[in-house]
């Protein structure tokens, strides 16, 4: 009775003391991403002459830079340790947010958008190797999906938001549009300083935790820790050969590509649906799908962690969304397909806590840090293809159906690809003790 009362305040207490922060960073990091399609709306498309593919190309561009640095960024997280790591990416995005509410032509926009990716590279894999420091497998899941319930929550809340500024601020003579950058940046370079006196690197530097609690949750982590290595020990150069971690890295490449897609696009494609939709109206709809995703992923993630299953967790998410999309091309009332894009919101972001907890439990600690940094930055590449994709074929066809359709197809590939997978391959991780099988020396 004692060891479990120590267990559940130890948990208690990192959990209060860390999921807040992390839900409050990556809120402030979708804000910052999806300011370009308020923006874009609100007066940037006319006058900075874009079109439907500059703007996916510009929306996307940002992974680039994400996608080519992400790895060496993780990398220096591990050397430098998460407190001033994740500082340093905060401070400097924001900056870079700012400085985007200056730009004059679509090629500064270009150029600012990619160095944002850069900044902001390897800001999730670190949250995702930060979490391996101070939960146990078991809890993973959960945690991934309450930090990880921001995205939906900050399209939800900067929908509207977001609509107000373009429409309502125009300080110092500057359109709503710019100032939307500059509003969405501070916050991000405040908390970047603040990260520099609150963030803990490892539980042995916790104050705030007592030593017996700092010696139970040491000795369950190493346990952990030392249950993969007798598993198998992967070196640097076999993560990067391991056809099973490329496996899952197209998982997740497909997956994105259908996830960012949406989120880029969503109010346009909200706002073709019929003229009801007006700006002023147009904030409070797209609210709704995206709070849809937010209460969805906590309960998959919860229903995950408590059964100890993984693989159709994961997997059962895209093809629901990929029905959604189906729906809404063949709906025949704007309203039905605000119903079935709520549908689709759900089943997107159910699939990043199961993912992310059986990813991480599946790489053996030494090659954590590229392990990750591989899946998700390759991965992430996706970001770049799916705003794109859908802004070439709205120029070339002038309708969003051709690309909502090409989302559906990622997504339905995203699911086979996680069905195919043998299940001996991928094993059910017990809600109790970690399963790590041997073909599986990586993860998913």
């Amino acid at each position: 009775m004692a060891v479990l009362s120590l267990e559940k305040r130890t948990i208690r207490k990192v959990t209060l003391r860390i999921v807040p922060y992390m839900f409050i960073a990556y809120l402030v990091a979708f804000l910052d991403r999806v300011s370009i399609t308020y923006s874009s709306m609100g007066g940037m498309d006319e006058a900075l002459q874009l079109t439907a593919s500059t703007f996916g190309l510009l929306s996307g561009i940002f992974f680039i830079g994400y996608f080519l640095f992400e790895i060496p960024s993780n990398l220096l997280l591990n050397k430098f340790g998460a407190r001033k790591w994740i500082g340093r990416i905060l401070v400097t995005w924001g900056i870079v947010t700012v400085i985007t509410a200056w730009v004059e032509s679509a090629t500064h926009l270009l150029i600012l958008r990619f160095l944002l990716g850069v900044a902001e590279a390897g800001f999730f894999p670190g949250m995702i190797l930060y979490i391996t420091f101070w939960f146990r497998q078991k809890e993973r899941a959960k945690v991934v999906a309450l930090f990880m319930t921001a995205p939906p929550i900050a399209n939800a809340l900067g929908a509207p938001l977001s609509t107000w500024i373009v429409e309502n601020i125009h300080w110092a003579g500057m359109p709503g549009w710019r100032w939307l950058f500059i509003l969405a940046g501070l916050p991000a370079v405040v908390l970047g300083i603040i990260t520099f006196f609150y963030l803990i690197d490892k539980p042995e530097k916790a104050k705030w935790l007592t030593s017996e609690e700092k010696g139970w949750l040491n000795s369950e982590l190493n346990k952990e820790k030392e249950s993969k290595i007798k598993v198998n020990s992967l070196s640097m150069k076999e993560v990067f050969k391991n056809k099973v971690v490329w496996r899952f890295t197209f998982i997740n490449l497909t997956f994105v590509i259908g996830l960012y897609g949406i989120s880029f696009w969503m109010p346009r494609i909200i706002q073709s649906l019929s003229e009801l939709f007006t700006d002023a109206t147009l904030g409070f709809v797209t609210m709704i799908p995206f709070l849809c995703g937010a209460i969805t992923m906590v309960l998959v993630g919860r229903n995950s962690d408590r059964t100890g299953e993984r693989k159709y967790h994961s997997a059962i998410g895209p093809l629901l969304g990929s029905l959604g999309l189906i729906g809404v091309l063949i709906s025949p009332h704007p309203i039905v397909s605000v119903i079935l894009i709520c549908v689709t919101t759900a089943g997107l972001y159910s699939f990043s806590g199961p993912y992310w907890a059986f990813a991480s439990s599946m790489i053996t600690a030494e090659a954590a840090v590229v392990g990750i940094g591989i899946v998700n930055s390759v991965g992430n590449f996706g970001g770049f293809i799916g705003p794109y994709m859908i802004g070439i074929l709205n120029d070339a066809t002038g309708s969003v159906v051709f690309g909502i359709a090409f989302l559906a197809l990622m997504l339905i590939l995203t699911s086979i690809q996680l069905l195919t997978v043998r299940k001996e391959k991928i094993g059910i991780i017990n809600k109790d003790q970690p399963s790590i099988p041997k073909n599986l020396q990586q993860k998913m």
